[in-house]
């Protein structure tokens, strides 16, 4: 589970949210009460209590000190640090609750920055020495994790590296915007974060630091019986590496933990639970589905445990090459083959399980990724470190979120909850992840199993009874999802929303993403309030006059360090703003924008200057601003320069390279120039829209079914965001302009996407919607039946659709909560949907055929608009 998208779980059961004290059963630190000090400013963020002297200028950059602890300590060393800083005038921070602490420092949190508790800031290298020395004393026997990103000093809990004391960004080697520092000759470069120490290159390190890195750098792994050939995977908690016993020159398995880090919700550290592991395998012993423990010992702090090399493939690689639904060439021949090797692996994965019982010790974390499968098709289960005994009756404090069983689950029926989640999630991957939100939905996932795979539906059944268990649920209604019931959807959706909006809170409107709780992000497009109502009045919804006004207001005042692109800043929301009739809230929003250093931005179409160009471009006709304009063609011209030649970004998107599509790659430039194009007859124009296609086309790959996708290396990407099939809305513009031939075979290639039958999820940027939307401009793969392809895809949106303050909602990123946002939620389905259903045409911004389909609302006639008005207390009320 990512631990971003944990830590807000944690404060509401149904929506992401954020844990400031005031929500939910999990408080603040009692030091976060604490009245600040005069002359002090204070800022607290979700995650962050931050404290600095107003009369003190903090540098922007320096070397800064973290404090780690335990958590039984952290109170004490907060208190510590704030008695210490406070009359000295040293700014600080702190993590604001113990649930925070926990979840920033877990298995999934990031192994650089993870171990923080408390980072102080000071003034120059003397301060810096005498702070360390004086905290040193005052924190002695305090003991935390090791915070990889940094040096430490001496045997305590104190750390400290080089970087940026205030947010500076610029483009990063992917041409991203990064965090930044100032190197020696006053450029901004990246502030690298990684999970080890590093000094600047332009950076000389302070003599009283000189044998604290000589000591760090004395530890080393010679000596050992065994070396490290390869890693298997990283986590906070340590790593699992591949390597080889010198002494027999076998393979084997070595898992490290590391001391106080990656901790689970009973507190538990890594190294605790790689001890347990230990015990569990010395009792499983002998058994044919458990790995022999070979050995177990210690290196500095760090414990490694030492197990057979087992060589197969995790069940849940298996599991994505053959799954059927995901490929265009799909047929009842495939759908047999699978389900028939579905139906032999799940009696081995049971009996596999029972082996252990037999033993009495329950798994506790089963799911496709601790299931291993040799060549020789012997059956593997692996990671014990929350295996429990049978007669214990406990519950395990750490498993994979869509194969853990509700509270009242304990002992052997964990095992039973997991293995009949694996019954529905081999048939429908990850979806059981939206149980906890409503658990009848396992009854609707079973039907649209039995409906798909030729599997007996009591296999299923049986599972749905396991999962549901003796507690009743009653399964609530949603409405069909197609074309004739598209009146009934869409407001079914519509009153979701509706009943989501909380106008009286400050730091959002509707329920979205955790991205939401970034600067800006309670207002933007992708995540925030505009985006929500633009799709309602894409969608033909009543005007919500209340709901702009909350808008309106948070537009003109932004938190700092909100974004000015389109999609994650102010520039999608003036386009809303303008779009809803508030042109001088749209000119006042972009003059904003303006004042800003917009020439730094990236590319893309996202948060980057082709957004900004596009949507000065549109705003320039709409308010007649020639101004506004004669900054968009300057921004044509600033990427036609940046962009490069066809050859110019790697073969692979992603990671340390840029990335392709619509919203992040070479896509959103080739849409700007297109729209450039279309305004003034350039053709040079369409030579650099041909050149950004052709960069963004150079990093797919051709798959088995025919399809052309992103490749990121290890997967490759179908969606609209930064997958082949926002790649292909823009293919299909440019040939409205001038024939290609190669163009016109990739884009046959890139919309076949549009046949996969089934998506993890259902969001409108990476997943189903985005399939509808692009099959609602006419984009679908066989021009001789696109409604064929478009009922299905609708149809197939029934997999995520749940029920929710009487209407309809769609999951989030992750799956674990509803959203109601653009990007990822319930108005970026509403969107897609309306795209296909609704009478009058309905575009992505700026994606719209040439010559345009018109404004929406703004060019409604007026008995619409004034209907409209009407019913909207009425819907309310519903």
């Amino acid at each position: 589970m990512d631990d971003q998208y944990e830590l807000y779980c944690l404060a509401d059961p149904l929506f992401y949210d954020t844990l400031d004290g005031r929500r939910g059963n999990h408080p603040d630190f009692s030091l976060t009460a604490r009245e600040v000090p005069d002359g002090w400013g204070h800022q607290a963020t979700d995650t962050w209590m931050h404290y600095a002297p107003l009369a003190n200028r903090t540098p922007a950059q320096g070397w800064k000190i973290h404090v780690s602890a335990c958590l039984e300590d952290a109170e004490r060393v907060t208190e510590a640090v704030w008695d210490y800083c406070v009359p000295r005038d040293i700014s600080f921070k702190f993590l604001r609750s113990r649930s925070v602490m926990t979840m920033l420092n877990s298995k999934a949190a990031p192994r650089g920055s993870s171990g923080k508790l408390v980072t102080i800031y000071p003034l120059d290298d003397d301060q810096l020495e005498l702070t360390l020395k004086e905290l040193d004393e005052l924190l002695r026997g305090v003991e935390g994790p090791y915070i990889l990103s940094d040096l430490r000093y001496g045997e305590g809990p104190l750390f400290l590296r080089y970087g940026g004391f205030s947010a500076r960004h610029c483009l990063g080697e992917n041409g991203e915007q990064v965090l930044a520092i100032e190197d020696g000759e006053g450029r901004l470069v990246p502030d690298v974060r990684g999970p080890a120490f590093s000094l600047p290159s332009w950076m000389t390190l302070p003599a009283f630091l000189e044998p604290h890195l000589a000591a760090r750098n004395a530890v080393t792994t010679n000596g050992l019986p065994y070396t490290i050939e390869s890693v298997i995977q990283f986590s906070n908690g340590g790593g699992v590496y591949l390597g080889r016993d010198t002494r027999t020159d076998e393979q084997v398995v070595l898992k490290e933990a590391r001391p106080h880090a990656g901790l689970d919700a009973a507190g538990r550290d890594s190294v605790t639970r790689l001890a347990h592991e230990r015990d569990m395998l010395e009792r499983l012993a002998g058994l044919d589905s458990v790995p022999d423990l070979l050995d177990y010992f210690t290196l500095g702090d760090h414990h490694f445990l030492v197990q057979e090399f087992i060589d197969g493939n995790p069940l849940q690689r298996l599991l994505v090459r053959k799954y059927p639904l995901t490929r265009a060439n799909c047929d009842q021949e495939t759908l047999a083959e699978y389900t028939s090797w579905v139906l032999d692996m799940l009696p081995e994965v049971r009996r596999a399980v029972e082996s252990l019982h037999e033993r009495g010790v329950v798994f506790g974390d089963l799911h496709p990724s601790n299931i291993l499968i040799s060549g020789e098709g012997r059956l593997v289960l692996i990671d014990y470190e929350v295996a429990t005994l049978a007669a214990d009756h406990a519950r395990a404090a750490l498993g994979h979120p869509a194969f853990s069983p509700p509270p009242g689950r304990q002992g052997v029926d964990i095992d039973a909850y997991a293995l009949a989640c694996l019954c529905l999630g081999l048939f429908a991957p990850q979806l059981t992840i939206m149980l906890p939100l409503d658990r009848a939905k396992a009854v609707q996932l079973a039907g649209l199993i039995t409906e798909t795979f030729p599997v007996a539906p009591g296999v299923i059944d049986e599972a749905v009874r396991t999962i549901i268990g003796a507690d009743p649920v009653t399964a609530r209604l949603t409405p069909r999802l197609d074309r004739d019931n598209w009146p009934q959807v869409r407001e079914a959706m519509c009153r979701a929303i509706l009943a989501s909006a909380t106008p009286e809170r400050e730091d959002r409107l509707f329920p979205g993403d955790v991205a939401q709780f970034q600067p800006g992000g309670s207002v933007n497009f992708a995540y925030g309030a505009a985006g929500v109502l633009y799709a309602l009045d894409a969608a033909g919804a009543p005007r919500l006059p209340e709901y702009e006004d909350w808008l309106r207001r948070h537009a003109l005042a932004p938190d700092p360090g909100t974004g000015i692109g389109f999609y994650d800043g102010l520039h999608g929301v003036a386009y809303v703003l303008d779009l809803l009739g508030h042109r001088q809230d749209a000119i006042d929003t972009v003059d904003l924008c303006l004042r800003e250093k917009w020439d730094s931005l990236e590319l893309g179409l996202f948060g980057g200057l082709a957004g900004v160009g596009l949507n000065l471009l549109h705003l320039g006709g709409t308010t007649s601003e020639a101004t506004f304009t004669d900054l968009a063609f300057q921004i044509v011209d600033i990427c036609a320069d940046r962009l490069g030649g066809p050859d110019d970004v790697p073969e692979i998107s992603g990671g340390a390279n840029p990335r392709a599509g619509l919203m992040y790659g070479s896509a959103g430039p080739a849409l700007l120039f297109l729209r450039a194009y279309e305004q003034t007859g350039d053709t040079a124009l369409l030579d650099r829209a041909a050149v950004a296609l052709r960069q963004d086309l150079r990093r797919c790959s051709s798959s088995e079914d025919g399809t052309l996708q992103v490749t990121q290396g290890w997967r490759t990407l179908p969606y609209l965001d930064e997958g082949s099939v926002g790649i292909a809305l823009i293919l299909a513009r440019y040939l409205t302009h001038r024939d290609d031939e190669g163009f016109r075979t990739a884009l046959s290639a890139c919309r076949l996407v549009t046949q996969g039958r089934y998506f993890v999820q259902s969001g409108l940027f990476t997943g189903r919607a985005g399939m509808v939307a692009t099959l609602g401009t006419g984009l679908g793969p066989a021009p001789n039946d696109p409604d064929i392809d478009l009922a299905e895809q609708i149809r197939g949106l029934g997999w995520h659709a749940l029920p929710y303050g009487g209407g309809l909602a769609f999951p989030g990123n992750q799956l674990f909560r509803l959203s109601m946002d653009f990007a990822t939620g319930t108005a970026g389905v509403l969107f897609a949907m309306s795209t296909a259903l609704r009478e009058r045409p309905v575009f992505l911004p700026f994606t719209e055929p040439p010559g345009g389909a018109g404004a929406l609302s703004t060019a409604l006639p007026a008995h619409e608009s004034a209907e409209r008005l009407r019913s909207y207390e009425s819907l309310k009320e519903v």
